[in-house]
C-alpha cells in the first residue's frame, strides 16, 4: 500500500490570466486517484477540502493524517463523505461494519476515529472518491444508499443537458457542518452540464468526471472568470478544483457523469449567481 496527498495552493482570479495550459492543470486538474492497493488524496488551500480515491484490493485500507492537520486523528475536527464508483466493497466506521455497492454513498461525522475501506473482490475492486471538509459540530455518521438518493431532474434534449442529479449529502435531508455530495448522470445523447454557467462565491466545489460513454470520450471543463474562461480536457476519473469565484461548467463528447461536491458559507443548494450567456467570454 502507498499513501500520498499533494497540496494545491488557492489562487486570485488575476493568478490564472496568466496561466498556459500546463500551468492550469498543474494548479486544479487532479489525475491517478484510484490506483489499486493505494489512498491518493488532494488537500486544497480552498477552503481546506481534502478528496481523492481510496482503492483497497486484498487488504483493507484507513486514512491515517495526524501530523498534517495538526490532529491526534484524521476526523478530529474533520466531516468525511465517499461514494463507491468502484465494485462491491465494505466500509467500517468505528466498529460498525456496511455493504458498499456501485454508487452508495457514507456520511462520517466529526470525531470519528476509524474510517476502514474494504473490497468484496481484490479483482474488481472499490473505488471509494472521498471529500473531507473541516467540522465544529458531531453528527450522525450514515449510509447513503443509491437508491434512496433524491432525484433531481434537470435540463432537456434541445439543450443537450437532459441530465439526473443525485443528492446524496444534502441540507435538505440531514445535518452536516458544511459538506455537501451528489452524483450527476447525463442521459445519452447529451453532453453539457451546468449550462448557463453560474459562480457560488460562498461556496468552492471539485468535480470528478466518470463513466464516459466510450473510451475516447472526452469531457471539456471550463472555468475561470466568466469574462475570461479557462478550460482543461479530462480523462475518465479526472478531478478538477472549482474555487469559489469561478465559473464550472462541462461539455462531453459523449454522454459521461460526475460526482460534485461543497463546502464554504451556504447549503443551499441553488444559491448562485448565474451568468446570462451574452457574458460569457
Amino acid at each position: 500500500m502507498s499513501f500520498k496527498m499533494i497540496t494545491k495552493y488557492a489562487h486570485a482570479p488575476e493568478d490564472i490570466a496568466h496561466y498556459d495550459t500546463d500551468k492550469l492543470r498543474e494548479e486544479f486538474l487532479a489525475q491517478h486517484l484510484f490506483t489499486a492497493g493505494d489512498i491518493s488524496l488532494i488537500y486544497t488551500y480552498n477552503d481546506r477540502m481534502i478528496f481523492g480515491g481510496v482503492t483497497p484490493t486484498d487488504q483493507p485500507l484507513e486514512i491515517k493524517l495526524s501530523k498534517e492537520l495538526g490532529v491526534d486523528y484524521f476526523l478530529q475536527r474533520r466531516e468525511l463523505g465517499m461514494i463507491n464508483i468502484g465494485g462491491d466493497g465494505f466500509i467500517t466506521v468505528d466498529g460498525e461494519k456496511e455493504p458498499m455497492v456501485t454508487h452508495d454513498g457514507f456520511y462520517v461525522g466529526v470525531g470519528t476515529k476509524e474510517v476502514i475501506f474494504e473490497s468484496k473482490d481484490p479483482k474488481n475492486p472499490a473505488k471509494f472518491y472521498v471529500v473531507s471538509t473541516p467540522g465544529t459540530t458531531k453528527f450522525p455518521n450514515k449510509k447513503l444508499p443509491f437508491a434512496n438518493a433524491i432525484a433531481m431532474p434537470k435540463g432537456d434534449q434541445a439543450h443537450m443537458n437532459k441530465r439526473t442529479i443525485y443528492k446524496y449529502i444534502d441540507a435538505s435531508q440531514m445535518d452536516t457542518c458544511q459538506l455537501q455530495m451528489g452524483y450527476t448522470v447525463l442521459e445519452p445523447g447529451n453532453s453539457w452540464n451546468t449550462m448557463p454557467a453560474h459562480t457560488h462565491a460562498r461556496r468552492m466545489e471539485t468535480y470528478l468526471y466518470i463513466e464516459f460513454a466510450e473510451p475516447d470520450t472526452r469531457v471539456i471543463h471550463f472555468m475561470g472568470k466568466p469574462d475570461e474562461s479557462k478550460h482543461i480536457f479530462l480523462n475518465p476519473e479526472d478531478a478538477v478544483v472549482n474555487p469559489s469565484w469561478s465559473i464550472h461548467c462541462g461539455v462531453g463528447t459523449g454522454s459521461y457523469a460526475f460526482i460534485w461536491a461543497m463546502c464554504g458559507e451556504n447549503q443551499t443548494y441553488d444559491d448562485m449567481d448565474e451568468v446570462p450567456m451574452k457574458d460569457l467570454k
